[in-house]
């Protein structure tokens, strides 16, 4: 009889053992990943299901789902959902750290590298609202940081990007908002000139890229005009500008320093652009420039270049002569987002 007790409670003991891992999982709501061989990311949970693209090995990902025994729900670093497979031939979940108040939170989308740098391979982007720890301050441009799932990285110190609100360690403190007391931590200007090098090493290093109207912003594959000019700030100083054109052009507006002439800017500087009339001069006579909506943009390079998109035949991303063509007679004005 006793026997039996026994057997039936190290039964019990053992079924309540496997079922609590699957319980714990199954309350997590993300859990980081790392992939382990090539597999291809669907767009539903189903070997029949389109492929959005294939994750290659050593790719950090984030589960947000397990859809069955046989299907994850993922997202790549660039925020990119969809499926893949459960096997640990392809996937390795990473140890999950429990959620924690951290010492810092993110107030817009930020890139969380690899490295301490702007070619340091991204893990991810932090989103606006999420609370890290900063671990370590690298240098007066990076943070260590931690994300909720144990994961490190670095990110900038840009104060636009984290507003710290605990202690770092190091002995710097968060929790004021401006001035400069207290124990706000302040970091020192980057050279302006250095953030325009970033910002076009950048930006060159896409030359050829396809052009595709209205391209997807969570992708380097493709790009159109805005959607370039977006991802070569991202990548250079982590500075998230508008998605489109216009709105590009308003928040160059609202730095308050651009002007009409093109002879004027300076390298780095976003040069906005009015619909194509024609190549000659004269087809622009009579337009009001001022109340013309702005259709193209790109980046000066100084010397009367400009790197920008604009259409297929154009070959993708490539540099441009602006004087003498129809992208001086269509410039409407110019000036710097930083």
């Amino acid at each position: 009889m006793k026997k039996r007790m026994a057997t039936a409670t190290l039964t019990a003991a053992l079924l309540f053992s496997s079922l609590s891992v699957p319980a714990a999982l199954a309350a997590q709501t993300t859990q980081a990943a790392e992939v382990q061989s090539s597999v291809n990311m669907r767009t539903s949970p189903s070997t029949s299901a389109s492929i959005i693209r294939s994750l290659k090995k050593g790719e950090q990902i984030t589960v947000m789902d397990k859809v069955n025994s046989y299907w994850y729900k993922v997202a790549d670093s660039s925020g990119k959902q969809g499926y893949i497979s459960t096997s640990s031939q392809y996937i390795e979940l990473q140890a999950s750290v429990p959620a924690q108040d951290g010492n810092a939170v993110a107030l817009s989308s930020v890139s969380f590298r690899k490295a301490a740098s702007t070619s340091g391979e991204r893990i991810r982007y932090l989103k606006k609202g999420e609370q890290v720890t900063i671990v370590a301050k690298t240098n007066s441009y990076w943070y260590e940081v931690k994300d909720g799932n144990g994961v490190r990285g670095y990110v900038s110190t840009d104060s636009s990007y984290l507003k710290v609100t605990g202690t770092i360690p190091g002995g710097n403190t968060g929790g004021n908002t401006g001035g400069n007391g207290g124990g706000t931590v302040t970091n020192p200007d980057v050279s302006k000139d250095k953030q325009v090098e970033k910002i076009i090493a950048a930006g060159m290093k896409y030359l050829g890229t396809p052009y595709e109207y209205s391209s997807d912003r969570n992708t380097t594959t493709t790009f159109d005009c805005s959607d370039f000019v977006r991802q070569a700030f991202l990548d250079g100083v982590s500075l998230k500008l508008p998605a489109d054109s216009r709105q590009q052009g308003q928040y160059v507006k609202d730095k308050g320093s651009i002007t009409t002439n093109w002879k004027q800017l300076k390298r780095g500087d976003i040069v906005f652009f009015m619909s194509y009339k024609g190549t000659k001069a004269s087809a622009y006579n009579g337009i009001d420039k001022s109340k013309a909506t702005i259709t193209h943009d790109g980046i000066y390079l100084g010397d009367g270049k400009v790197l920008h998109t604009y259409s297929k035949e154009g070959g993708g991303v490539t540099v441009s002569s602006i004087e003498g063509t129809h992208w001086e007679y269509r410039i409407l004005f110019g000036g710097s987002a930083l």
